[in-house]
């Protein structure tokens, strides 16, 4: 009985935090810093920007442009608000030059065009971002100083909210910033935790005469979550590199609906075996998709010229780093849990049958762009 209440609340947990199918809230600011000269560009989800300015003026669920283009000069005020912007301890003046629209892996964003001017030549930016934190304290700013010659990223959030920053920044600590986000990317990005629940769930468990039994030992355990784990690593690095090098490059929505569907094959396999032995081939072949879609992430980041291959392996390892985090939860609890009914039905079972239907509403939504 204790067993099966564990497996439940794990389960229910599972099925909570997983009713999010889209990444937490971001707004991506560049800044551009040209002596006394300062440009930019800031995107901001819609509906991050709907839920503080009621954008959707008819209530169809939908912003037009003609509902933003209505609201641009409140949307241009609430925004920079909560920006300010200093050189060499003096304030900047900063004003919205364009309003234009973007999409990004999460959906659409308005972009503010920045432009404005500082009183000393700028050679690194004080920052106070406080955008969105008293309507969402999980909200985090990607901020990015550019310069002619490097860049720079850091992150602020609720805890963090001012950084000065400079555009010569130290390479270690951007492999810090970086090594952060992949942790955090993986945390957050559900539709891969999804598809790594569900190839771990049967690691514990061996199937005899068309039923899922205990596996004898943890070593075979072990050994089978190694290669499903070394199988997605080395694949989505793969594709994380050409996509983040600009050398392959595919549509997001066909990225997160391809993700959405091998969560729905990867839990369904569990129910219904058709790869019974070798989950890792599947591992690795649906870890190509998952590439892309780590690249759609550090895309909205950005890979600052002056260590972009720092940068890339410190979030290659950062999302690793996550990975492993998880498994190591994960596989303790689920061994010690294998022999008990409770597991192989309603952890494997109907743990299975929920994230397939989560999924496949997330692949629904993204397929038809819901």
């Amino acid at each position: 009985m204790k067993g099966l209440r564990l497996v439940l609340a794990f389960a229910a947990a599972l099925v909570a935090t997983s009713a999010f199918a889209h990444k937490a809230s971001d707004s991506y600011l560049t800044l551009d810093i040209r002596e006394e000269r300062l440009s930019g560009r800031w995107d901001i989800a819609l509906r991050d920007a709907d839920l503080a300015l009621d954008l959707d003026a008819d209530g169809d669920g939908a912003i037009t442009w003609g509902e933003l283009r209505l609201r641009e000069r409140d949307l241009a005020a609430w925004a920079l608000a909560r920006l300010k912007v200093r050189a060499g301890g003096e304030p900047c003046t900063l004003g919205v030059a364009r309003l234009a629209t973007d999409t990004h892996s999460d959906g659409a964003y308005a972009v503010l065009e920045l432009d404005g001017t500082c009183e000393r030549v700028a050679t690194a930016l004080g920052v106070d971002y406080g955008l969105l934190f008293d309507l969402d304290p999980q909200h985090r700013g990607l901020v990015r100083v550019v310069s002619p010659t490097s860049e720079t990223s850091v992150v602020l959030s609720a805890g963090e909210r001012s950084a000065t920053i400079a555009a010569t920044g130290n390479p270690l600590a951007q492999a810090a910033t970086y090594l952060r986000e992949g942790v955090l990317h993986i945390w957050s990005g559900f539709d891969h935790v999804l598809f790594l629940v569900s190839l771990l769930l049967p690691a514990v468990l061996v199937r005899r005469r068309d039923a899922w039994a205990p596996i004898d030992g943890f070593g075979p355990a072990f050994i089978d979550v190694a290669k499903i784990v070394t199988a997605f690593t080395v694949a989505h690095s793969i594709t994380l590199t050409l996509a983040a090098l600009d050398i392959v490059a595919l549509p997001s929505r066909l990225v997160e609906s391809a993700i959405a569907l091998s969560v729905v094959l990867a839990a369904l396999n569990n129910l219904f075996p058709v790869v019974k032995h070798g989950r890792w081939m599947a591992a690795f072949a649906f870890g190509l998709v998952h590439g892309f879609g780590f690249a759609g992430a550090l895309a909205d980041l950005g890979l600052p010229r002056g260590a972009l291959a720092l940068s890339l392996a410190s979030f290659n390892v950062g999302v690793e780093a996550g990975q492993l985090a998880i498994v190591a939860v994960f596989l303790p609890i689920a061994f010690a849990l294998r022999a008990t009914l409770a597991y192989r039905r309603y952890a494997l079972g109907a743990g299975s049958l929920a994230i397939a239907a989560i999924a496949a509403v997330w692949l629904a939504e993204r397929a038809l762009a819901l």
